[in-house]
Order: C-alpha cells, then sequence, then structure tokens
C-alpha cells in the first residue's frame, strides 16, 4: 500500500512539473521577454525533440545498469538545477540551450515513471489507472499554484520572481529527486542475454501485429495536437464565441473527464472487456469529436464533446502504454515503455504540432479561419486509423525475439 501512495506523489510531481511551465511559458517569453512567435515555438518543440533523442538511454540504463528510482532522481535533481538557471535567462540562444539541455533530462523520465510503477504493481491493468490519474491533479495543482503565487505577488513584491513559471517547475523538480529516492528498489534485470535493451525493443517490431499498434499510436498521437494546438482558439473563434478569459476554465472539462476515466472506468474496462475492445473505443472516439468540432454546432454539443478527452487520451494512450508493459519481455521493459514515449510523445507530438499549425495556415485567409476544413482533415486521418485497428489488430502476444526476454524467454 505504501508503494501506491508513493507511485501517486510521483506522478503528482512528475506531471506538475511539466504543468508549471508548459501552458503559460509562451505568454512570459513573447510578453516580457520579447521572443518572436516562431523562436517561442521553436522552444515548445524541444520536448518532444528530447523524447525522440533521449528516452532509450534512460531505458537502456533501468534495464541493464542502475536501479530505476535512482536515475529518476538523478535526472529530476539535475533538471530541477537547469529550470531555476534558465529562469534568470533572458537571451534567446542561452535559454535555447539550457531548456534543450533540461528536456534531455526530462524525457525519460516520462517513460521511467510509467515503468517503475507497472514493475512493482501486481495488477497494471487494475492499479495504473488510478496512479496515473495523479499526473493529471498534478498538472492542474501545478497551474492553481502558479495563478495563487502570482494573485499574491500582485500585492506583495517581494514575492515577485522573474521566470516563475519556470522557477516553480524547478522546485517541484527538486522535490521529485528527492521524493524518488523513497520509491520501492528497482535494480535491473542481470537475466538478459543481451546488454542493449534498447535495441531488444526495437527487435518487438518484427511482431507484425505489435508494429501495426506502434503505427496507428504514432498517427493518433499527431492528431492529439489538433486538440492540444487548436482547441483553444477555435473556442474563442466568432464560430464559437467563448471569452479569451474564460476559455481555460472550459477546457478544464477534458480534463475533469480525463482525471473521472483513468481513475474509475479504464480498469473496469479493461477488465470486463479486455485490451483490444478498450483501446478501439478510446480510437473510434477521436473521429467522433473532430466531427462534432468540424461541424461546430450547436455551441452546447461542442462544450459536451469536450468530455471525449477522457476516452480519447486514457482510453488509447494511457492502456497503450499499459499493453506494451504487458507484452515486452520482462527485461527490457524500460526500454520498451521508451519506445512508445518515443513513438507518441516523441514523433508524433514533434510532426503533429508542425502538421496541425500547417492546416490551421492552410484553412486562413486573413484573419478568418475555415474551421470546418481544419477538423475534417483529423476526422479523415483518425477514421482510417480506427478502421485500421479494428481490421488489423488482433490482442495477442507477441512472439519474443530471438535473444530478448530471461533465461526462458519468458514474456509478462
Amino acid at each position: 500500500m505504501r508503494g501506491k501512495y508513493q507511485f501517486g506523489i510521483m506522478m503528482f510531481l512528475q506531471y506538475a512539473i511539466w504543468g508549471a511551465w508548459a501552458p503559460v511559458l509562451s505568454a512570459y517569453l513573447l510578453n516580457d521577454l520579447g521572443f518572436t512567435g516562431a523562436q517561442v515555438g521553436l522552444l515548445y518543440s524541444l520536448l518532444p525533440l528530447a523524447t525522440i533523442i533521449a528516452p532509450f538511454l534512460g531505458g537502456q540504463l533501468a534495464d541493464r545498469y542502475f536501479a530505476t528510482e535512482k536515475i529518476i532522481s538523478f535526472l529530476q535533481l539535475s533538471g530541477g538545477v537547469l529550470l531555476l538557471v534558465a529562469s534568470r535567462i533572458s537571451d534567446y540562444q542561452t535559454l535555447m540551450a539550457t531548456m534543450f539541455l533540461y528536456c534531455l533530462l526530462y524525457a525519460p523520465t516520462l517513460a521511467l515513471t510509467n515503468s517503475i510503477a507497472m514493475i512493482n504493481l501486481k495488477d497494471s491493468e487494475e492499479e495504473f489507472g488510478r496512479i496515473r490519474v495523479w499526473g493529471t491533479i498534478g498538472w492542474i495543482a501545478a497551474g492553481l499554484l502558479l495563478s495563487g503565487w502570482r494573485i499574491m505577488a500582485a500585492s506583495n513584491a517581494t514575492l515577485a520572481v522573474p521566470g516563475d513559471t519556470l522557477f516553480l517547475a524547478g522546485i517541484l523538480s527538486l522535490l521529485m529527486g528527492l521524493q524518488s529516492l523513497a520509491l520501492p528498489h528497482t535494480p535491473p534485470r542481470k537475466e538478459g542475454v543481451s546488454p542493449w535493451a534498447f535495441l531488444e525493443a526495437w527487435k518487438m517490431m518484427k511482431d507484425k501485429n505489435f508494429a501495426i499498434f506502434i503505427g496507428i499510436c504514432f498517427v493518433v498521437a499527431t492528431e492529439l495536437q489538433f486538440y492540444y494546438v487548436l482547441t483553444a482558439p477555435f473556442l474563442v473563434s466568432d464560430r464559437i464565441g467563448i471569452s479569451a478569459t474564460s476559455v481555460s476554465a472550459w477546457m478544464t472539462i477534458g480534463q475533469a473527464a480525463e482525471i473521472f476515466v483513468m481513475a474509475f472506468v479504464l480498469s473496469w474496462s479493461l477488465k470486463k472487456f479486455g485490451m483490444r475492445k478498450t483501446l478501439a473505443v478510446g480510437v473510434v472516439a477521436w473521429p467522433i469529436r473532430y466531427v462534432i468540432f468540424a461541424i461546430g454546432s450547436p455551441t452546447w454539443l461542442v462544450i459536451a464533446s469536450l468530455s471525449l478527452h477522457g476516452f480519447c487520451y486514457v482510453f488509447f494512450f494511457v492502456a497503450a502504454f499499459i499493453y506494451v508493459d504487458q507484452v515486452a519481455p520482462v527485461d527490457i521493459r524500460a526500454s520498451a515503455q521508451s519506445l512508445i514515449a518515443m513513438v507518441t510523445l516523441g514523433l508524433g507530438s514533434f510532426v503533429g504540432a508542425n502538421f496541425s499549425g500547417w492546416v490551421q495556415t492552410y484553412f486562413t485567409a486573413g484573419e478568418a479561419t475555415d474551421w470546418t476544413g481544419v477538423f475534417l482533415v483529423p476526422v479523415a486521418i483518425t477514421v482510417a486509423c480506427a478502421i485500421a485497428f479494428l481490421l488489423f489488430f488482433k490482442e495477442e502476444l507477441p512472439a519474443v525475439p530471438e535473444g530478448a526476454g530471461g533465461p526462458n524467454g519468458e514474456v509478462h
């Protein structure tokens, strides 16, 4: 039981760090430091880029050399120091270099926190969703904490800190670095035949079913960025008419739904319907939401459709991490989590952020955006993904690649 509480705190801090800077850093860069939009966009692409480059190193170290909790602690303590330094930097080139180094440290922890939790849980299908939900709560809590800090700083100048969004993230990162040392000791597996765990994770792609799954994950991850990047400007457009001051509050509908589905629905669905049907609901929910966005009326239906984010994200992406944990050979599970993180949080996010921005520009003339045209693009792509998933994905364990797994080639 103690371990579950520790993992909940870990997830809370892991995503509170991200939530402290990602939603609001752009405003600080544009308004306070005077960066251009292109400079801000490039800075925001650093984390997806780092998630392509760095996670396999973290997985390799955890699978073969060091205890996972010690790796997480080192990465978060080092990252916290870099964030505190970054909060004091106003030069673009220096901030870019510092943030890129930080992202290289943070990116591996996205997979390692999943891995260490699943390794130590008795039943990941039953328990992981209820632990991961604390990450979403942490994201929301960080935003509220930053807002409260700024309100107090407005009346007490001594509390004002330059780059407060990065400063808060740095403090949270240092806290997580210390808290990680209290996690259950999770040493690397010693029975792996090959010393290169990340290469063994790539060998899982030899299984046709797993390769199809990874391919669909990548494409759906690109379409997730249409929600993250374009929902707010869509809601405040004349088409919907939500005020700019209240749009963030309306968008918490999606986060509230994510919390509910993760805490109460995911484990029930996995137990009752199995992995394939749960993933199917997740992938089908995507085109439903984007169809409603493309129609754009009535307004109440568009607002209500934000709640589909719970099923879109949790039933597909959170379930996908659980599925990878189930099918990965026991001695490369951290590297397998790094693989799915690289595909979704790295490649998918990087491609999707740029693609969604290009689509929005293509359907914009002057200051008017054809939002129906914009959202019909992810409709078409997610419908194709849903059809491919239902036709080709089968819920079965992939064959263990030669040289992977434990001494008897066991699969967890």
